[in-house]
């Protein structure tokens, strides 16, 4: 606990709180400007309860807030989209699953159990965040791994060739926010 100018304790925890929907809120108004199409979901969808989520450790708390607040979050022309908590469900046939690169990547491997294996592997500590079908298929991703929290970008034809853009997702939100990434 820290304590304010007035003696009185602060807990960190509420700072956190505070600064993280302030990220948001500049996020979101971001995204609105740019004519971004942000619909909210009227009541929290809990990651916890989510088969997917659960896998990941050490998610960030601004990412889960942000993708528990909204049900859409994609770009004018729906060619960009961050995922939101409901898009890790499975989804029919036919439609653009959360792990869709992934799928792809082991679609090419298939032969070659030792490339799918390292495939595999490699996406088990990724969470793609952000889908692009724009200019060909791209992603942005938490890496829960070795890169602690690192917001990285991968890109067809290999995926798992994907560079670090950020430290973290506040880190990325801000770079978005500031021009630095383009989405």
């Amino acid at each position: 606990m820290l304590k304010n100018i007035f003696g009185r304790h602060k807990d960190n925890k509420s700072a956190d709180k505070t600064k993280e929907k302030t990220v948001i809120s500049e996020f979101i108004g971001w995204l609105k400007d740019n004519k971004w199409n942000v619909i909210s979901k009227e009541e929290k969808a809990g990651i916890g309860s989510n088969e997917v989520l659960r896998n990941f450790k050490n998610l960030p708390l601004t990412w889960k807030n942000l993708a528990e607040q909204y049900s859409i979050i994609e770009n004018e022309g729906q060619t960009v989209c961050f995922l939101c908590a409901a898009d890790y469900n499975a989804k029919p046939d036919g439609e653009f699953q959360w792990n869709e690169f992934e799928t792809i990547s082991l679609n090419a491997a298939i032969g070659d159990a030792k490339w799918a294996e390292e495939i595999k592997k490699w996406w088990s500590d990724k969470l793609p965040i952000v889908m692009s079908v724009r200019n060909g298929y791209s992603f942005y991703a938490i890496d829960t791994g070795k890169g602690k929290g690192a917001i990285i970008r991968g890109q067809e034809p290999e995926f798992e060739d994907a560079k670090a853009v950020a430290e973290d997702f506040d880190s990325f939100l801000k770079k978005v926010i500031g021009g630095d990434i383009a989405l």
